[in-house]
């Protein structure tokens, strides 16, 4: 493995995931030291479900829905499964979750390639 490869590696490698029941707030610690944090309201606009964002197009911030996290789950190595009252679910891939927290500024203001 490379040296650029490796710390691509640790800078998508999850060792800590933080969702305190009844909290507001989302917070991974990265394998290369980074932490990032998020509101539930951020992780519900961006759910990446197609009931939510439709099945093509870039992943956005989109209001509404209810921000209560009920579940999070790991989903194999590469992302985490979080579910929501209304019936939303959605998976979260590492890659995507490290991009959304690296956002300066307001991330509904963003949009993500699929």
């Amino acid at each position: 493995m490379s040296a650029q490869t490796a710390e691509d590696a640790a800078r998508f490698t999850p060792v800590e995931l933080r969702a305190p029941r009844g909290s507001a707030h989302v917070e991974i610690v990265w394998e290369d030291g980074k932490v990032t944090s998020y509101t539930t309201e951020i992780l519900r606009g961006f759910c990446p479900s197609a009931l939510w964002q439709g099945h093509q197009g870039p992943l956005r911030f989109i209001p509404g829905g209810e921000t209560e996290l009920l579940n999070i789950e790991e989903v194999g190595s590469y992302g985490i499964r979080m579910d929501w009252p209304d019936n939303n679910t959605g998976i979260y891939t590492f890659r995507f979750l490290r991009h959304l927290g690296e956002v300066e500024g307001d991330p509904k203001a963003v949009e993500f390639g699929r």
